[in-house]
C-alpha cells in the first residue's frame, strides 16, 4: 500500500524539485524560498491559486510563523533556522524527507567560482538544517562545478566535503554520490547535476542500504560507470540513452505561434512521436501533486508569449538556423567587428563559409543567400559581438537551459524562446504556470528572478520524479518492516 510522506524543501524556487516529489506521491512540510518572484510561482502551484494580486502582497507580508503554517517560507534559510519553535516542531512530528538545491552560482564553472562568495556557505546551512530535524532522507543538488576543488586551493571539493558531512549530521546518514543527466529520465535537454542522496543510517541498517563514495554516473553510455558492477541501491533507473534521448522536437511539435496546433486526439499523439508531448498536456499524469492546485485553463497554453525582435535580429536568427545546418559556428557573425578592414572580413569569410551548401535557406525554406559572396556579405551586415547565442537543433536534445532568455534561438522560427518552450524543455507541464514578469534588465538579475530565470534554475520535474522514486520505495519497505 502505497503512503504519504512528508517532505521539506529548501531554496525550492518555483518548484521543479517539489514537482517531481509530488508527483511520485510526497506531500509538502515546508517549502523555503527568498525570492518573492520565485516563490510567487511556488504558492500559485502548489500551495492556492492567486486570484488577486493584493492576495500574494498580503501572504507576503505576514510573519515567518504564519507562512510556514500555509507551507511556504518567503526569506533566508537562515532566518528560519533561528525559529526554535519551527524547527521543535519539525522534530516532533518527524520529516520524512529534505531535499534541496542550494543557490549554485559560487560552484559554477561558469562562474568566478569565489571561494569567499556568500552563496557557498549555503550548503552548510542545509546541514544545519538537517541537524536539527533529523529526517529519514536527504536529496541535495547542485551543479557539475561543486565537484572541483577551488583554483590554488587545496583539499576536496566541496561536493565531497558536503557529503563527508553529510554522513556524520544528526544521526548519521548513507550517501550515495550520484551525476545524473536529465536526458537519461526522459528529458530532451543534455543537463548533468551532481546529487547527493542519503538514507538515515538506522533506516538504511534495517532495508540493507548499501553506498560507495564513488559518482555514479546515469549516463549508461559514459565509460566510468563501468567502474560498478551494479547500480547502486540509492541510484534512480535511467530509461533514456544517449541513442534514443528525447530531442527538442518531441518538446515542440505539437506548439505553434498561437499555442496548440491540434487538440489531444491528434491522431499522431497515437504513436511515440507524441509521447513527451502527450505526457506534457496530460492534466491526469500531473494534476494531483497532491497539495497542488495546478490545472489547465481549457486550450490555452499558458506562458507562451512571443518574443519580439526587429528585422534585422530575426534575419539574424534565420542566418543562426541556416549556419547550424550546415555545422558552422554562430561565432562567425563577431568577424566583422574584430578585424582590421571589411575586405579582411571578407575573404577570411568566404574561407570559412565555403564549404556551405546553395541556396543558402533556413529552416523554414527561406532563402538568405544564392551564393558564397552574398552570404558572406550578409553576415558582414548582421555580425554581432555577441557570443552566446545559437539556435536548438531539432533533431538533438537541447543545451542545458539557463536563465538568460536571449541565449538560444527556437530551431525553426527566427525568435528566442518562450517561456512555455523553456519549460517544456525542461519538463515542466503546461498546467504548471510561472508567475511574476517575464524577464528583468541586467542589472536586476542579482536581485529579481523573473519567469525565465524560474525555468532556468530549475531541477527537471522527471528528474526529480526519478530521484523521488527511489526514496519513496526505501521508505515503503522501512514502514512495511515496522519503522
Amino acid at each position: 500500500m502505497r503512503k504519504n510522506y512528508s517532505y521539506i524543501d529548501l531554496f525550492s524556487g518555483c518548484g521543479g524539485l517539489s514537482l517531481g516529489l509530488e508527483n511520485v506521491g510526497f506531500s509538502l512540510s515546508l517549502a523555503v524560498e527568498k525570492s518573492s518572484m520565485a516563490a510567487e510561482t511556488f504558492y500559485h502551484n502548489f500551495i492556492k491559486r492567486i486570484e488577486d494580486k493584493n492576495e500574494w502582497s498580503k501572504f507576503c507580508g505576514l510573519p515567518l510563523i504564519e507562512q510556514a503554517k500555509q507551507g511556504l517560507v518567503i526569506n533566508e534559510l537562515s532566518a528560519v533556522l533561528e525559529e526554535e519553535s519551527l524547527l521543535k516542531k519539525f522534530r516532533k512530528e518527524g520529516v520524512d524527507l529534505v531535499a534541496g538545491g542550494p543557490p549554485c552560482q559560487g560552484f559554477s564553472i561558469a562562474g568566478l567560482r569565489n571561494p569567499n562568495d556568500q552563496r557557498n556557505k549555503l550548503p552548510w546551512q542545509f546541514l544545519q538544517f538537517i541537524e536539527n530535524v533529523n529526517p529519514k532522507a536527504v536529496i541535495m543538488e547542485n551543479v557539475l562545478g561543486m565537484k572541483k576543488s577551488f583554483r590554488n586551493q587545496k583539499g576536496l571539493s566541496t561536493f565531497e566535503q558536503v557529503r563527508l558531512a553529510l554522513e556524520q549530521t544528526g544521526k548519521g546518514y548513507v550517501v550515495q554520490p550520484l551525476e545524473l543527466n536529465a536526458m537519461n529520465f526522459g528529458v530532451p535537454q543534455n543537463r548533468s547535476r551532481v546529487i547527493l542522496v542519503g538514507i538515515r543510517k538506522d533506516i538504511a541498517r534495517k532495508v540493507g542500504i548499501n553506498s560507495t563514495r564513488h559518482i555514479w554516473k546515469s549516463d549508461l553510455d559514459v565509460a566510468e560507470s563501468l567502474l560498478f558492477n551494479e547500480k547502486p541501491s540509492l541510484a534512480p533507473n535511467p530509461k533514456f540513452k544517449h541513442s534514443d534521448a528525447r530531442k527538442v522536437k518531441d518538446a515542440f511539435w505539437d506548439i505553434n505561434e498561437d499555442g496548440y496546433a491540434f487538440d489531444l486526439d491528434y491522431q499522431k499523439y497515437k504513436n511515440n512521436d507524441g509521447e513527451y508531448a502527450r505526457l506534457m498536456r496530460d492534466k491526469n499524469y500531473w494534476a494531483p501533486f497532491n497539495n497542488s492546485t495546478c490545472k489547465v485553463e481549457g486550450s490555452i497554453l499558458l506562458n507562451h508569449n512571443k518574443r519580439n525582435h526587429s528585422e534585422q535580429v530575426r534575419e539574424r536568427f534565420m542566418l543562426y538556423q541556416y549556419l547550424s545546418s550546415q555545422g558552422i559556428t554562430t561565432k562567425v557573425l563577431n568577424i566583422p567587428s574584430s578585424r582590421n578592414n571589411v575586405k579582411s572580413s571578407f575573404d577570411e569569410l568566404r574561407s570559412i563559409l565555403s564549404c556551405a551548401q546553395f541556396p543558402a535557406k533556413n529552416k523554414a525554406g527561406v532563402r538568405l543567400a544564392m551564393n558564397l559572396d552574398e552570404l558572406a556579405q550578409l553576415v558582414i551586415n548582421l555580425n554581432t559581438r555577441k557570443h552566446s547565442q545559437r539556435p536548438l537543433i531539432w533533431d538533438l536534445p537541447s543545451p542545458t537551459m539557463v536563465s538568460l532568455p536571449d541565449d538560444f534561438v527556437h530551431p525553426i522560427i527566427p525568435r528566442t524562446l518562450s517561456v512555455r518552450e523553456m519549460a517544456r524543455i525542461q519538463s515542466f507541464p503546461d498546467a504548471f504556470e510561472f508567475r511574476s514578469k517575464e524577464t528583468t534588465g541586467s542589472h536586476r538579475r542579482r536581485f529579481e528572478v523573473p519567469q525565465y530565470t524560474q525555468v532556468g534554475n530549475a531541477v527537471p520535474p522527471l528528474m526529480a520524479r526519478a530521484v523521488g522514486e527511489v526514496i519513496f520505495e526505501i521508505l515503503n519497505k522501512f514502514a512495511e518492516m515496522g519503522g
